[in-house]
């Protein structure tokens, strides 16, 4: 599995980074801006395992090979409501189709639902986009990060009512769009 651009976009990731964020509810028609300053740092070896013990997911070799982090962000909007959080994340590529890696994305906490959770990724080397999609109990989430340069990212967040088991994402109950440049 040719991993190279995959590693090269986690590896870009790390440091300091600032979010201009807007975010419209369509649930009641409103729109929030927000600011986040948040901070990567790789994860360790033992901080990777711990990330696979709490969600109970099956040992992986080779955990050296696989992009961890620890994501620590502040958030305030403009009406001064503030949020931190930190927690620990990884990646573990399984498929590859053409420009397409695809795998699951853990956590050991959720920003939704403050417990471990497995959420699928996929990964596109040419546009440099991550998709991450994670099944909430009442919402689906699809987060978009692409990766312009080194030091630009652009963030889309899309909060869907989930559906049936089997049925579509239809219902949109919040769109965010972000501009995330990196701290130097």
């Amino acid at each position: 599995m040719n991993t190279s651009v995959f590693e090269q976009f986690f590896d870009h990731c790390v440091g300091n980074w600032q979010s201009e964020r807007t975010y419209h509810y369509l649930g009641h028609q409103e729109i929030e801006r927000s600011r986040t300053e948040f901070e990567i740092k790789p994860l360790t070896k033992a901080q990777k395992e711990q990330v696979l013990a709490d969600n109970e997911y099956q040992q992986v070799n080779d955990l050296d090979s696989f992009p961890g982090f620890n994501l620590g962000f502040y958030t305030i909007s403009d009406k001064g409501e503030e949020v931190s959080q930190n927690l620990n994340l990884m990646f573990v590529p399984k498929t590859e189709n053409g420009l397409w890696l695809e795998g699951d994305y853990l956590r050991d906490r959720a920003y939704e639902e403050a417990r471990p959770i497995i959420s699928h990724f996929q990964f596109n080397s040419q546009t440099k986009e991550l998709l991450m999609t994670t099944n909430y109990t009442k919402v689906v989430s699809v987060d978009s990060i692409t990766l312009t340069n080194p030091d630009l990212r652009i963030r889309k967040i899309l909060n869907y009512q989930r559906p049936p088991a089997g049925k579509p994402l239809e219902k949109v109950l919040l769109v965010g769009f972000g501009v995330e440049q990196k701290v130097i």
